[in-house]
């Protein structure tokens, strides 16, 4: 298989928010997929969507209006911690060179409880870039990547994805 080249990529579509936004998951980078489709965890093989759909007992969300009325029903708002990068493909483990998002539109815009990553490389750039700002700690969910379906099954991301109905609900 040809490796991949490293290339400089920028986030090309705003965070999905609403004022009475509860929830914040942050992804590090968009997919390429979804950088061509601008939206959030667009590549078919990700996990994200079924995810949430099991765990909030809503039927899954096909097209993009389709899952902004679900975030909005659920006042889940969804962002990355990166603004540009050098990354092959979409492969996390290579991100290098990150310039970070600026969470404040979000934070200072919506009513934000808990935040949430998707994912360890997640978790670990919002540890570096946005805690020092002054943003409060984030919860570490695991990564609904194909590339992550070695270490998780879907019904393992369901029952673990569970605690964002538990803080919905509070």
């Amino acid at each position: 298989m040809k490796k991949e080249e490293r290339e400089r990529v920028f986030h090309t579509f705003p965070p999905f928010y609403e004022k009475d936004s509860k929830i914040l998951l942050l992804g590090s980078m968009p997919s390429r997929k979804s950088r061509e489709l601008s939206f959030y965890y667009m590549h078919p093989q990700n996990r994200f969507w079924r995810v949430l759909a099991k765990v909030l007992e809503e039927d899954l969300p096909e097209s993009i209006e389709e899952k902004k009325a679900f975030l909005r029903k659920h006042h889940i708002a969804l962002w990355d911690c990166i603004e540009s990068c050098e990354i092959e493909g979409s492969k996390d483990a290579s991100i290098q060179n990150v310039i970070p998002t600026d969470l404040t539109l979000v934070l200072s815009n919506a009513s934000i409880e808990r935040i949430y990553t998707t994912g360890k490389k997640a978790q670990e750039l919002y540890e570096k870039y946005q805690v020092p700002q002054g943003n409060p700690p984030a919860i570490c969910l695991p990564s609904t990547s194909s590339a992550n379906i070695a270490n998780y099954t879907e019904e393992e991301l369901v029952k673990i994805y569970q605690r964002i109905k538990s803080d919905e609900n509070k």
